[in-house]
């Protein structure tokens, strides 16, 4: 077997046991802290519609956050985290020119 085809078989092996719940050794992956969504918002003074607008999320998954049917994950938390951190420089970003 080639080293190409070894690399992607053990790729593939690895995706699988991460899938799993099991440990790969090698490999540290980062999540972010969960945050309450309501307050992140509040503190913007955002609506909920203005900021599902300036942030590109959707407002029924904005919803739902808030209430804590679902919780929000992947690049979404980042973002959310980041305007935990700092909301006015995040508005500043993203502000209309």
């Amino acid at each position: 077997m080639n080293r190409t085809y070894a690399s992607i078989k053990r790729g593939l092996e690895q995706a699988i046991r991460h899938r799993k719940g099991k440990r790969i050794a090698g490999l540290r992956l980062h999540v972010p802290p969960q945050v309450d969504v309501k307050a992140v918002r509040e503190r913007t003074g955002l609506t909920q519609e203005e900021f599902a607008a300036t942030f590109a999320i959707s407002l029924g998954a904005l919803r739902h956050w808030e209430r804590g049917d679902r919780k929000p994950r992947g690049t979404a938390l980042v973002l959310l985290n980041v305007i935990a951190k700092d909301p006015d420089a995040v508005l500043r970003a993203v502000e209309k020119a």
